[in-house]
């Protein structure tokens, strides 16, 4: 997965020079400058508009208690797309504009939830930085449980903290 992510990073921009190379050659270089100059426009005001609406709609939600989930994951949606948009590039612009389109959205955002479910299943069968698989206890094994069964056994000092008779400042820390 990494190297396609890296791939991709090495791919797309080569892609999107060749893409507008080959659309000035065909329709001329001001047609192409003035493409990617509305395109950056139209991003600029999408990702300003939709940040306001999120994050009135984030305020709403806080004073009600309630989660704005599709609200929310809508405007993000349309804040991807506008940065799409801004970034200079014919297939950016098309990315974005799939992101942004209500007939084509329903389709980006199904695809969206099926690789984010795909990757949160990689996830959970992946073991943690501390060793033990996702959602398993953090540090490692529980060990030996308390005789009463409350709970694990924790191994350690006790440290009790006495008041001195003689002298009023405060207690001094006494190891048992």
């Amino acid at each position: 997965m990494r190297l396609l992510v890296f791939l991709g990073f090495l791919l797309v921009p080569v892609l999107e020079i060749w893409i507008l190379v080959q659309v000035g050659q065909a329709a001329g270089g001001l047609a192409v400058i003035g493409l990617l100059l509305a395109g950056a426009l139209l991003g600029g005001w999408l990702v300003r508009r939709e940040g306001r609406r999120a994050l009135a709609i984030l305020r709403e939600s806080v004073q009600t208690g309630q989660m704005p989930e599709r609200e929310l994951g809508g405007g993000a949606m349309t804040m991807a797309g506008g940065l799409l948009l801004i970034v200079p590039g014919v297939l950016t612009d098309l990315a974005g504009l799939a992101m942004l389109l209500p007939f084509t959205r329903p389709l980006v955002r199904g695809l969206g939830a099926r690789l984010l479910a795909r990757r949160l299943r990689r996830l959970a069968d992946q073991p943690s930085p501390l060793g033990t698989p996702f959602g398993g206890h953090p540090f490692g094994a529980p060990g030996p449980v308390a005789p009463d069964g409350r709970g694990p056994v924790i191994h350690g000092q006790v440290i009790r903290e006495e008041p001195r008779q003689d002298d009023p400042r405060p207690p001094v820390r006494k190891e048992l």
